[in-house]
């Protein structure tokens, strides 16, 4: 078995720097050291796969969290990360808060280890310690910010160490600019992997059995109750839901490639997608949310699969008057601001829509892709703004410029809003966590959607009760009055105008 060459050659590290760069250099610094230790392949990966928008990098948490997630959610696999210490104790710790009740390997580094190479060797030997076949299917090693833009190469680990998979990603904060894409990331090289398995010779069954239907794969993470709910409606079609990707598993991974039809729930996958692709299966976008959403995704997955138009009007007309029962039991009043990180975002804007909300603004941190396109048609038909790859900026703005009965969104914007007194709602803890497929979904939202916009007066009389605590000047703890310092303000406020007007000067003048 091949242990992976020669690797101590100097890697792109200055020792004057301590461990070269960290999370204090800028993104174009990291991005910059990345490539010239010879990772420009991996970064414009990474920009096809996960294009830029309005800005470089996450405004939320470290992407890592989305692929450790991932991993920490599978049976039998192991997780190691590399990466700064203060990186590698967040990371853990918000896995923990989230209940991955599963230890997390660390390889710790220095400007020495780093420089000579020695940091490859210890993960190396870190990796052939913990592949045990008794306990493990496979070993994911992570690559943080540092080791990246070092160009620690991962690529030269083992494939398998007795049995045991051996999966090297980079996931850095500089190159992923969500954690909702970095659990692709992951999805993406196990599913690769698993493809390569499988072409080249029998797998295992999945422990459940292979089912004997054609099978719809699901890509993207969602509540357990959906892919259940989604089985009992591609069932008059005569086909099944298959595994959901990321797997819990890994011969779920040869389940998922033995389907016909893969369905981007979470439109973002990009790498997922390009393995599906890859083996030769068909991708329906969109999702079964909401009447006229399930109508046309049943529609659309019975083509792909070639199910007689019989068929697809047998599963229609079996849950569809369900769906509009349910839509109408207890309307939404009101508007609503939507945004999120999530990748659910467009299909939750269409479930309120269909309850009756008005939703005027819907914003996602992930990236458009062709398989959001009929969601998206759907929602600007409707007047809605669809922004994606939207800033914390554009969130905040269109609350403020909508001033909405209800603002869903992210945690600063929830904060901010309850700030201006407009009842809110955390996308991914209270909304995310929801079923919203078939006629358990299309009734989900409207419960928790009315009393939150009921909460309005309480939110006034609050707001009001608290005016001016905590702002401004009155910001922190005060036993008597704030010490003001107006001079230091003006003159603060004078070198910012000068410096405006320099750089504009610079500007005119071609500098």
């Amino acid at each position: 078995m091949s242990d992976g060459g020669d690797i101590r050659a100097p890697l792109a590290v200055d020792p004057g720097k301590g461990d070269g760069f960290g999370c204090h250099a800028g993104a174009s610094e990291m991005e910059a050291a990345a490539r010239k230790a010879g990772n420009s392949e991996l970064l414009d990966g990474f920009r096809k796969d996960y294009p830029l928008g309005p800005h470089d990098k996450p405004q939320s948490m470290c992407p890592a969290f989305g692929s450790l997630r991932v991993g920490l959610r599978m049976r039998r696999v192991a997780t190691v990360l590399s990466g700064s210490a203060c990186c590698v104790y967040g990371l853990t710790f918000v896995s923990h808060f989230y209940g991955a009740r599963r230890s997390v390997g660390y390889v710790p580094f220095n400007s020495e280890s780093l420089v000579t190479g020695k940091l490859f060797e210890d993960i190396r030997e870190a990796v052939y310690k913990i592949a045990d076949p008794e306990r493990y299917d496979a070993v994911v090693v992570t690559n943080l910010c540092v080791p990246t833009a070092s160009g620690v190469p991962l690529r030269l680990l083992p494939k398998e160490i007795d049995g045991v998979r051996i999966i090297g990603i980079d996931v850095p904060g500089f190159g992923v600019p969500t954690h909702a894409e970095a659990k692709d990331v992951l999805a993406g090289a196990m599913l690769a992997y698993a493809r390569a398995e499988a072409e080249a010779g029998p797998v295992a069954r999945p422990s459940g059995g292979r089912d004997t239907r054609p099978t719809v794969a699901l890509i993207g993470e969602m509540f357990p109750a959906d892919p259940m709910v989604i089985g009992r409606m591609l069932e008059p079609m005569g086909l099944a839901a298959g595994p959901v990707v990321p797997c819990r598993e890994w011969r779920e991974l040869y389940a998922a490639l033995d389907c016909g039809v893969a369905a981007a729930i979470h439109p973002f996958y990009s790498a997922t997608m390009r393995e599906f692709e890859a083996a030769g299966r068909s991708l329906v976008g969109s999702a079964p949310v909401g009447h006229d959403g399930t109508a046309d995704w049943l529609a659309n997955i019975g083509a792909a699969y070639g199910v007689s138009s019989e068929k697809i009007a047998a599963a229609q007309n079996a849950f569809l008057p369900a769906i509009r029962g349910a839509l109408q039991g207890s309307r939404v009043k009101g508007t609503i601001t939507l945004s999120g990180y999530e990748g659910s975002e467009l299909l939750v804007a269409r479930l309120l829509i269909e309850s009756g909300a008005e939703v005027p603004y819907v914003g996602t941190a992930c990236h458009r892709t062709e398989m959001s396109a009929a969601d998206r048609d759907w929602l600007e038909a409707r007047g809605v703004k669809v922004k994606y790859r939207a800033s914390l900026e554009d969130d905040l703005a269109a609350m403020e410029a909508i001033r909405p009965d209800l603002a869903i969104g992210t945690t600063p914007v929830v904060q901010k809003g309850k700030a201006m007194g407009i009842p809110s709602l955390y996308f991914t803890n209270l909304i995310s966590a929801r079923p919203l497929m078939g006629p358990a979904g299309a009734g989900s939202l409207q419960e928790v959607v009315n009393a939150a916009i009921g909460n309005k007066a309480r939110m006034d009389g609050m707001k009001a009760f608290f005016e001016g605590v905590g702002e401004g000047d009155s910001a922190g703890v005060w036993e008597g009055s704030p010490n003001l310092q107006p001079q230091y303000r003006a003159l603060r406020q004078k070198k910012l105008e000068k410096a405006a007007r320099a750089a504009d000067h610079a500007g005119k003048n071609g500098n």
